[in-house]
């Protein structure tokens, strides 16, 4: 019988409540997991807390470069399953989860699978925010491609792997991903610095390469839900999150070509974002004022991830940052 262990990283105590129901979602599966892996990112008063108040999971301390990437490398190393599920602190999976990613692989050729990241809104969500842009609050967007239960990669609050699928790709790029101390939400957009994004893209990526007629499976019914705290429903995190996944974008590209790494991002940009504005725009002659804001909204995310992608590009930000995973994940890997 396929198992899976499932890891869970965390980093802060802020999110003690909701780590705990995450857990517990894990542990209410209809499918058990053979292990719980929780991975504390660098806070020992959190790892001795999960320790001493969380009974029957494993706590580990991530022994990885700091981040989400590292941590979710500590808890695969420590895994005894052949699948590794991976489940956000701030997310929890509904009853069959487990059980519905586990039956895609039957199928000897899937690398791994994942299902709809639903958003769980803290505050009403802005009548502002377009369906089309839910990847900024790390959600399933509308408009994403499946084409024949696959998709290019799953999102990684929703993500599982054949561990030996996992470590023979060499694994999550370390320096791609979320840091502890990554977002702001000051209304200071950073962006050119750091690829805090696409981890699993690029992973995915790979992994595809490696083990050509595999593929990736959409799993509908293995659903989770996803935290949205207020402060991400604000104009400046949506700004700042655009201008982020833009240059992290420019290195995907680098790292994948434009064929690979882009082609979801291609369909999304020509087919998605024009139907969306048009029926948008459409609501709004109906005398729907939110629907010409969510249309705003669309066309201002668009140009400011494009403006991020094309100044990455051209400042020769993506081309440095490139060869600087390279460089890390031939050292990662060897």
């Amino acid at each position: 019988m396929i198992e899976a262990s499932v890891v869970i990283c965390a980093h802060t105590l802020d999110r003690w409540d909701v780590l705990q129901r995450a857990v517990a979602s894990v542990r209410a599966q209809t499918r058990s997991a053979r292990e719980i892996i929780l991975v504390i990112d660098n806070n020992e008063a959190l790892r001795t807390r999960a320790a001493q108040e969380i009974g029957g999971v494993t706590v580990l301390s991530n022994i990885g470069q700091p981040g989400l990437s590292g941590g979710r490398m500590t808890g695969a190393e420590h895994a005894k399953a052949s699948v590794i599920a991976f489940l956000d602190d701030d997310a929890a999976a509904e009853p069959c989860w487990l059980e519905d990613l586990l039956e895609a692989y039957q199928d000897p050729a899937v690398l791994g699978a994942g299902g709809p990241v639903l958003p769980l809104w803290q505050a009403p969500p802005p009548s502002w925010f377009p369906a089309e842009f839910g990847w900024v609050v790390g959600c399933t967007y509308a408009g994403m491609h499946v084409e024949d239960g696959r998709i290019r990669n799953p999102i990684g609050a929703n993500m599982s792997v054949r561990a030996d699928v996992l470590r023979a790709a060499g694994g999550f790029t370390s320096d791609l991903g979320r840091r502890k101390l990554g977002f702001s939400v000051s209304g200071r957009a950073r962006f050119g610095g750091k690829a805090e994004s696409c981890e699993e893209t690029e992973l995915c990526i790979r992994a595809a390469r490696l083990y050509p007629g595999g593929y990736w499976a959409y799993r509908r019914r293995a659903r989770v839900h996803h935290v949205v705290p207020a402060q991400r429903a604000t104009w400046a995190y949506f700004v700042q999150r655009c201008l982020i996944e833009g240059t992290a974008k420019a290195v995907l590209r680098n790292l994948a070509g434009a064929g690979d790494g882009l082609k979801s991002e291609q369909r999304y940009v020509r087919e998605v974002l024009p139907r969306a504005v048009a029926s948008e725009l459409m609501a709004a002659m109906r005398g729907k004022f939110d629907a010409a804001r969510r249309a705003g909204a669309i066309v201002a995310g668009f140009s400011l991830t494009a403006f991020a992608y094309t100044t990455a590009r051209l400042g020769g930000i993506a081309d440095a940052l490139s060869q600087q995973l390279s460089s890390r994940a031939q050292i990662e890997r060897s």
